[in-house]
Order: C-alpha cells, then sequence, then structure tokens
C-alpha cells in the first residue's frame, strides 16, 4: 500500500466514516488482449467505486489480482503491464495461464483477462517476490520475510518450469509458523516460454511472487480435492520413497489388482480413467473418510516388482486409501466443503484457483467452480485462474495439489 492511500485511509478514520471492504471483478476476451486488458481492469474499478459510500472521496483498490491468457507471450507481457498502469495505489499481483475465472464465468485457451480488486480497509498488504540462490551443494529460496502477528495468509503465484514450488510449499508451513499459502502455479498456451509473473509494477519470467495479506479481513481457506474413497483404509508396510511396495503386508501391485477386481463396474471405468491414493492426516482417527485425505496421484505400477509409484513420499505406517474422481463427486465435494465454510462466516469475496484438469475436462462448462462459490457463498466478485497446479493447506499444512479448487476468501 502506498503512502497516499494510507493517508486517505487515516484521514476517512478521522473524519468518521465507517470503512467497509468493497470488491469489483471482471472477465473480458478478445484477440486484442491490451484492450481487453483496459476493458477489464476499468470495469472491475468501476465496480469498487460504484459501491462506495458517498462520503468516502478516492478510496481506490488496495488489491488488484489478474490473470491473462494469451497465444502471443509478449501479448501477455502488455496486456499485464497495461492492467499495472490502470490500477493506481493498488498493490498488484498477476500471472498468465491457460484460462481464467472471473464474472461468474471461466475462459479456457482463448485471449482473455480476468481482474480482481478489492479495498480492504482491516487488511495489510505485503508483496514479495521470491528467487532461488546456490547455498552449498542445495538451492535456497529468498525473498520471503518473517510473518507478523496479523498476517493471515500468503498468496503465491509461481513459475513451475524452474521454481521448486513443491519444496519450497513442503517446508512453507513450519519456516512460515504455519502460515496457510494459497495459490496456484502459472502457465501460458506456448508452456515454458510463455510464463509471465507481474507484481507490483514489474514483470517477471522466472521465480515466485505473491502476497502476505493480515488483519481481520481474510477469512481464511477452502481447499476440495474432489476425490471420494473406493475400497478400505489400509497400512503402508513397505514403502522406498514415492514407491509403495507393500500394503498390510501383502504386494501393493497384487492389493490393487484385488481391489479393481471387486468394484463395480461404474467405479472401474473411472479408476481405469485415472486411480488416485489417499494418505491420511490423521493416523489417530478410528475411521478415515472421503475428506480425511490428502489425494496423491497413482503415476505407475509394476507387476515385476509389485510396487505402485505415487506422486509423493509415503512412509511405514502411514494409512492409505484408493480414491476416484468423477464430476459429481467433485460438484458434491466442493460444494459441502464451501458450505461448511460458510457457516456464521460473512464472507465478501474470494480469490480462485482452480486446476486446468477441472475446466471442460472435467465438468460440461468451465464455469463450474466459480458459479458454485458464488451460489454458495453468496458473493459476486470471485476470479483466478485455471492453473498448472494449485496450493492450498490440508489439515493445517501447506500442499500443492492436482484437480483441486482452492479459494481464499475475504471478509465484507
Amino acid at each position: 500500500m502506498t503512502a497516499e492511500s494510507q493517508i486517505r485511509r487515516e484521514a476517512s478514520v478521522e473524519a468518521g466514516w465507517r470503512q467497509v471492504a468493497r470488491f469489483g471483478d471482471a472477465l473480458t476476451t478478445g484477440a486484442d488482449l491490451v484492450n481487453a486488458a483496459e476493458r477489464a481492469v476499468m470495469a472491475a474499478l468501476e465496480q469498487l467505486e460504484g459501491s462506495a459510500p458517498a462520503s468516502a472521496e478516492g478510496g481506490g483498490a488496495d488489491l488488484l489480482c489478474f490473470f491473462v491468457c494469451g497465444a502471443d507471450p509478449e501479448e501477455v507481457t502488455l496486456a499485464g503491464k497495461r492492467v499495472m498502469a490502470l490500477a493506481g495505489d493498488a498493490v498488484t499481483l498477476g500471472c498468465s495461464s491457460t484460462g481464467v475465472i472471473g464474472g461468474g464465468r471461466g475462459v479456457e485457451g482463448q485471449g482473455a483477462v480476468s481482474v480482481w480488486c478489492a479495498s480492504l480497509p482491516d487488511v495489510e498488504i505485503t508483496p514479495f517476490r521470491l528467487d532461488t540462490v546456490i547455498e552449498g551443494d542445495h538451492l535456497a529460496v529468498v525473498g520471503m520475510r518473517e510473518p507478523g502477528p496479523r498476517d493471515r495468509a500468503a498468496i503465491l503465484l509461481a513459475n513451475p518450469y524452474e521454481f521448486p514450488t513443491q519444496a519450497f510449499v513442503r517446508e512453507s508451513t513450519d519456516a512460515l509458523h504455519g502460515l496457510p499459502v494459497v495459490g496456484g502455479m502459472a502457465d501460458g498456451l506456448r508452456g515454458e516460454e510463455s510464463v509471465r509473473l507481474f507484481v507490483d509494477g514489474d514483470v517477471a519470467e522466472n521465480g515466485a511472487i505473491g502476497v502476505l495479506v493480515g488483519g481481520d479481513g481474510v477469512l481464511g481457506t477452502v481447499v476440495s480435492q474432489g476425490c471420494r474413497p473406493i475400497g478400505p483404509s489400509m497400512t503402508v508396510t513397505k514403502a522406498e520413497g514415492n514407491l509403495l511396495v507393500e500394503l498390510a503386508g501383502t504386494n501393493a501391485y497384487e492389493k490393487l489388482e484385488e481391489l479393481v477386481d471387486g468394484l463395480s463396474e461404474e467405479d472401474r471405468e473411472l479408476a481405469a480413467q485415472g486411480l488416485h491414493i489417499g494418505i491420511a492426516m490423521d493416523e489417530y482417527a478410528d475411521h478415515h473418510e472421503q475428506g480425511d485425505f490428502l489425494i496423491r496421484s497413482l503415476s505407475g505400477a509394476d507387476p515385476e516388482i509389485g510396487a505402485l509409484t505415487i506422486g509423493d513420499m509415503v512412509e511405514v505406517g502411514q494409512t492409505v486409501r484408493f480414491q476416484v474422481r468423477d464430476a459429481g463427486t467433485a460438484d458434491e465435494d466442493l460444494a459441502r466443503r464451501l458450505a461448511s465454510f460458510g457457516t456464521d462466516r460473512s464472507v465478501g469475496a474470494g480469490l480462485l484457483f482452480s486446476c486446468n484438469g477441472r475446466g471442460t475436462a472435467l465438468f460440461p462448462r468451465s464455469d463450474h467452480d466459480v458459479l458454485a462459490v458464488r451460489r454458495i457463498l453468496g458473493v459476486d466478485a470471485v476470479a483466478g485462474l485455471f492453473a498448472a497446479g494449485e496450493i492450498g493447506p490440508v489439515s493445517g499444512v501447506n500442499h500443492v495439489h492436482e484437480f483441486t479448487a482452492c479459494l481464499l476468501a475475504f471478509s465484507r
């Protein structure tokens, strides 16, 4: 936040004006990305100004987040620069993507710009940029300050092709004293060469960027993994890194075959499309049901050695359970988690990081997740991107996910 905006805020308090959070969002499409960017940012800011009390002069956006999808990386850069130039005193944060969310819809694989802006009188906003440096025989991430007592969350956007996002997020829970990290991995329609990151007027192609947000105006996070368990829970009795070798004392591959043979025809078809595995987050629970697991992909099976390859490290003694995902399950899980989160909370807006596999690859339409958030939480200003990997906490521990919807909610 600039000194000018802080002075404006203090003046309004002295004048006795009651400040409330205000939000705006817009999504525009078009082959001319710069023009689309201009239209999106102006439309979002107009909503903000239109909701301001008549006595509150000035009072523009404090935080403006934006997401750009386009075929030409240089046009994406120009569009991002144009958004930041029009953002006034707001802290700006954005990135390229293969699809954007806003204005109650989602757009994938075509030129589009989504802008979300907020006037946040009860929120402190601190932008940061992360880079890697060589320290001895390993890489270290620099650029993140210690979270303060009022910090509630960190929004993180990363280049997945060269920034060690998995390692950083895995260590962030302890390093940041339990601070929730929510966000997503940037991408572009041309892959690695098209990734762009935007923060507070600057453009970067590498590293990661974000903002720390603090204060009572930050409500918290919702993470929907969208899977349901099949078969029984089993204890890992032999493992090597991300290889499951034995489950419940039996060859893991044979356990999988046994499970699939016993499935209904519907679940067998879902398993054939992509099977997942859940790692129980609470080993002391008597039962492990839907929502009690950290979901990871099952990426390989080797009948020769009887092992299964999964997308995370596992240890002997952990409880796991196979999982399947379909549109119905994903819809029900998101609705249940949003409804539970919204109880006794006055949600005003949200930033949504949805997997690029949850758009039309999973649902009939690209707008499924954003419409669910708006309907169930009763909010309009919800925007974000279709990410190449989503970031959010499960059971108080930060993780990088696949096929999830992660939301950071702000109060009215």
